[in-house]
């Protein structure tokens, strides 16, 4: 029997799973805390897509981090057109400043670890955050 392939709502359902987790900057592990990538690789992982992260990177840059470097081989494409559940965004939050959510499919909604808040969190993104780009899991 062949399973069924993964689906955006897949990747949504495996993030909400981790709701409340801890945030920790270059978080890897849901059990001692996560950071924005960290949430990404785990919810991939719940979904049996292996991701391999970079250990350690700048707060602030003035380059943003190179996803496709850790995304592609993870077996995401880039996202093309409307949002979609399940769709990975890079955010450009301030000057110099990057960030990644999965959105859950509702305008604006994602699924984010919050470093104010210090947790991962399902909220509406700041209209200020301006969208770089999006990856997502590729169509069955």
């Amino acid at each position: 029997m062949v399973a069924p392939p993964v689906t955006g709502a897949d990747l949504v359902a495996a993030a909400r799973a981790l709701l409340g987790t801890r945030y920790r900057l270059h978080g890897r592990d849901p059990s001692t805390g996560l950071d924005c990538l960290g949430l990404i690789a785990a919810a991939l992982a719940r979904c049996g897509h292996g991701i391999v992260l970079p250990g350690r990177y700048e707060l602030r840059s003035s380059h943003p981090l190179e996803d496709e470097a850790y995304l592609a081989p993870a077996g995401l494409v880039r996202a093309d057109g409307r949002e979609a559940a399940g769709d990975i965004e890079l955010l450009r939050v301030s000057p110099g400043q990057f960030h990644a959510a999965i959105l859950t499919g509702r305008a604006r909604d994602a699924i984010h670890a919050h470093a104010g808040l210090r947790r991962v969190v399902e909220a509406p993104l700041p209209s200020s955050w301006r969208s770089l780009e999006r990856w997502r899991l590729p169509p069955s």
